[in-house]
């Protein structure tokens, strides 16, 4: 009878594991079909059509963690043809691809992004390393020697970051950051495979870069160094800073500095023990200026309660996720927005252990596993 009970309870386990991973899939397929098109190009409906390399650098990592080669490289293609000038190599990706004020298509915006640098380089040599492709780890190793190159300053007197582009974000001696920028897990993985290059520096400096983001425990979209004065933030937290606590929740619980990272972040953490919703806007003191959030942010927030421990919150995030899904559409929110599935496709990705990061900032999948 125990035999029976314990077979049992392992199918019921396994039937568990292989329905995450299917809604997991079918979400990804859903994204695809409805923010994608034949070039494999993703595009911004809210936003004219454009397409950024942010798009582009989480459609890779979703490909990979879908083991999607196709799809893959389909992005990948696209990307280094219209967005670097052909070449991943000797061009940084230009953020934005649209339609221009002459009504034709193309680059709108030649600045790169760097967070979209930053996980296309890391995503590559991923990919490289998960389907045996010298290629990507070619094309990932140039790309962030690249980045290393033209978007990386060393401040004096603060340390080693990363700009948020290549271009107008440095005047002087005052420096313009994004936190969000700058998912510590990726940072450490680059050190570990590129150790000549700036990485573990960047590494070092994160926590104090959240720190300075965040002076009153919620994280700012945007903050400025300037001498004699520090890191403060320069903006409100919103669209941007989400990401922060995303990052930071889906750090494994190995990883030097993670609690430092969310000891930070305490103002998200107080808000949601007596509000339903997390606030959409923050201002700089910490007083909330917009209320309501979309959906995405509330799945962007359940690695963090996770990581904190704190289920009810957690427990009332998903909640709000799910009662938002549309079964017609397989994506989340009405209507479906493209930012809010990719924070969505991120977050539960994590939470099926559809991938997750080790103590260096390895990817493990749920087909691949690091050894």
């Amino acid at each position: 009878m125990r035999f029976s009970a314990s077979w049992t309870l392992l199918a019921m386990m396994l039937i568990s594991v292989a329905c995450d991973a299917q809604d997991w899939q079918s979400l990804w397929k859903s994204y695809a079909a409805s923010f994608m098109d034949n070039q494999v190009r993703v595009i911004d409906h809210d936003a004219g059509d454009r397409t950024t390399s942010e798009g582009q650098a989480y459609a890779m990592f979703f490909a990979l963690v879908a083991n999607d080669r196709s799809r893959f490289d389909g992005l990948l293609r696209w990307t280094e043809t219209n967005l670097a000038s052909g070449d991943l190599t000797t061009h940084l990706p230009s953020w934005s691809w649209g339609k221009a004020t002459n009504n034709k298509w193309g680059i709108i915006d030649a600045n790169s992004a760097s967070d979209a640098d930053v996980w296309m380089a890391y995503t590559l040599l991923e990919a490289g390393a998960a389907w045996k492709e010298p290629h990507y780890t070619w094309l990932g190793t140039a790309l962030a020697k690249r980045i290393a190159a033209d978007e990386v300053v060393r401040i004096p007197g603060f340390g080693t970051v990363l700009l948020p582009g290549a271009k107008g974000f440095h005047n002087g001696d005052v420096y313009r950051l994004n936190t969000s920028y700058i998912p510590l897990q990726l940072f450490l993985y680059l050190a570990h495979e590129l150790p000549q290059g700036p990485w573990q520096q960047i590494a070092d400096q994160i926590p104090t870069v959240v720190r300075g983001s965040s002076s009153n425990g919620f994280v700012s979209d945007w903050s400025e160094f300037k001498p004699g004065k520090g890191l403060a933030p320069a903006s409100v937290g919103s669209y941007d800073a989400i990401r922060v606590y995303l990052w930071a929740g889906m750090l494994d619980p190995g990883t030097p500095q993670r609690d430092a990272l969310l000891k930070s972040l305490p103002g998200m953490r107080r808000y949601l023990h007596t509000n339903a919703v997390p606030p959409a806007k923050v201002k700089a003191d910490g007083t909330i200026e917009d209320s309501k959030s979309p959906v995405g942010f509330s799945a962007a927030l359940l690695p963090y309660f996770s990581a904190l421990g704190e289920k009810n919150p957690e427990s009332e995030q998903m909640s709000r996720v799910q009662s938002e899904f549309n079964s017609k559409t397989g994506l989340y929110g009405n209507p479906a927005k493209y930012y809010d599935q990719n924070l969505v496709l991120f977050s539960l990705g994590w939470k099926l252990r559809q991938f997750w990061f080790d103590s260096q900032g390895r990817l493990n999948t749920a087909w691949n596993r690091s050894p």
